[in-house]
C-alpha cells in the first residue's frame, strides 16, 4: 500500500483487500492479522489509529492479507486457532479446532460435573477419558484445563498430530495428565475409560471435493474422510464401545448436522442407552451421547 503506515490505515486496506477478495469475515479477519503482524491490541486498532508501523510488519502484514485472500484460513497464517477459551498451535496433520466442536466439550463437562458417571466427582477426581483422533489435543486439553483432578489418553493416527497435542498440553499445563498414544481410535488405548469424547471424520467420501476451499486445501484428509456415508468412525469406535467403556460411563462424539439420526441408531445397535442428541449454538445437531449401563463384555 502507499501513504502512511499506520495502524488505521493499513487496517482500512487489509479490510478492502480480503472485502475486494471475496472473503466473508474480511473485517474480522482483517483485525486479526493487522493485530499479529504489529503486536498491536483490539483497542489499540481503535484508539491508537494513528500510531506509525514499522515498515518490517507492514510488508509481514502484507504477505498474510495474500495468503488470506488466496483463501488460506487466518488459524493457518498465524499457526493458531483460539478453542474453549485457549490458544492451540496448529500443525499440518491437525484439524483446526473450530468453535461447534466446543459444544462437545460442553456436553463432556455437564456429564461429569452432575454427577452422572459412577465414581467420578464434579472436580473429575477419580475420571479417566479417552480422547480419540485428538488432532491438536483441544478437547482433551480443553476438558483437563477444567477438570483439575481428572487424568487422560489421547491418540491419533498420525504421530505428528500427536506431536503437536503434546505441545498443547505441556503449554495449558496438563501434560502431567494426559498421556499420548499413536493408532486408530481403540487399537491405540488400554483398559477402560469413564469418559470417551471424539471428534471423528465425518465428511462422506462423495462430498469433499465440494466443500469450501479453506476446509478441502487446508485440513488433513485423514481428518475428514468418514468414507462413503461419514459413518465409518462411529462403526469403528462403537465397535470397541464395550471393551473399553466402564459401567456407566458415557459416550460423546461430535456429528455432522445431518446425522443425529443415524449416529444414534448405531448407538442403539451397540447396546447404549440414554441416548442423546445435543444441538450446538446454531441450533444444529452437533453431538451424540450415550451411556454404557448393565451387563459389559
Amino acid at each position: 500500500m502507499s501513504g502512511a503506515l499506520t495502524l488505521g490505515a493499513l487496517l482500512a486496506d487489509a479490510r478492502r483487500r480480503l472485502t475486494a477478495a471475496g472473503v466473508d469475515t474480511a473485517a474480522i479477519d482483517a483485525r486479526l492479522l493487522v493485530a499479529a503482524a504489529t503486536g498491536a491490541s483490539r483497542l489499540d486498532l481503535v484508539a491508537a489509529a494513528d500510531r506509525s508501523v514499522a515498515a518490517d510488519a507492514a510488508a509481514r502484514l502484507d504477505g498474510w492479507i495474500d495468503r488470506r485472500a488466496a483463501g488460506e484460513p487466518v488459524g493457518r497464517i498465524l499457526g493458531t486457532a483460539s478453542f474453549y477459551g485457549l490458544d492451540f498451535a496448529l500443525g499440518p496433520d491437525t484439524l483446526e479446532p473450530r468453535p461447534d466442536t466446543e459444544t462437545l466439550v460442553e456436553v463432556a463437562l455437564a456429564t461429569v460435573r452432575t454427577g452422572r458417571i459412577p465414581g467420578v466427582s464434579p472436580d473429575g477426581d477419580g475420571l479417566r477419558l479417552v480422547d480419540l483422533g485428538t488432532g491438536t489435543g483441544a478437547v482433551a486439553v480443553a476438558l483437563l484445563a477444567r477438570l483439575p483432578r481428572a487424568r487422560g489418553l489421547a491418540t491419533d493416527l498420525s504421530a505428528g498430530a500427536l506431536a503437536v497435542a503434546r505441545d498443547n498440553a505441556a503449554r495449558h499445563g496438563v501434560g502431567d495428565r494426559l498421556d499420548f498414544a499413536q493408532g486408530d481410535f481403540f487399537a491405540a488405548a488400554g483398559g477402560r475409560f469413564d469418559l470417551v469424547v471424539s471428534n471423528p471424520p465425518y465428511i462422506a467420501s462423495g462430498v469433499i471435493a465440494g466443500l469450501d476451499r479453506e476446509v478441502r486445501l487446508h485440513d488433513p484428509l485423514l481428518a475428514l474422510d468418514g468414507g462413503a456415508d461419514g459413518l465409518d468412525a462411529y462403526r469403528a469406535i462403537l465397535g470397541g464401545i464395550r471393551e473399553h467403556l466402564t459401567p456407566g460411563g458415557v459416550l460423546a462424539v461430535e456429528i455432522g448436522w445431518d446425522q443425529g439420526a443415524a449416529v444414534g441408531a448405531l448407538f442403539g445397535a451397540a447396546g447404549l442407552s440414554e441416548i442423546e442428541v445435543h444441538r450446538d449454538l446454531g441450533g444444529r445437531d452437533r453431538v451424540v451421547s450415550g451411556s454404557l449401563v448393565g451387563q459389559i463384555d
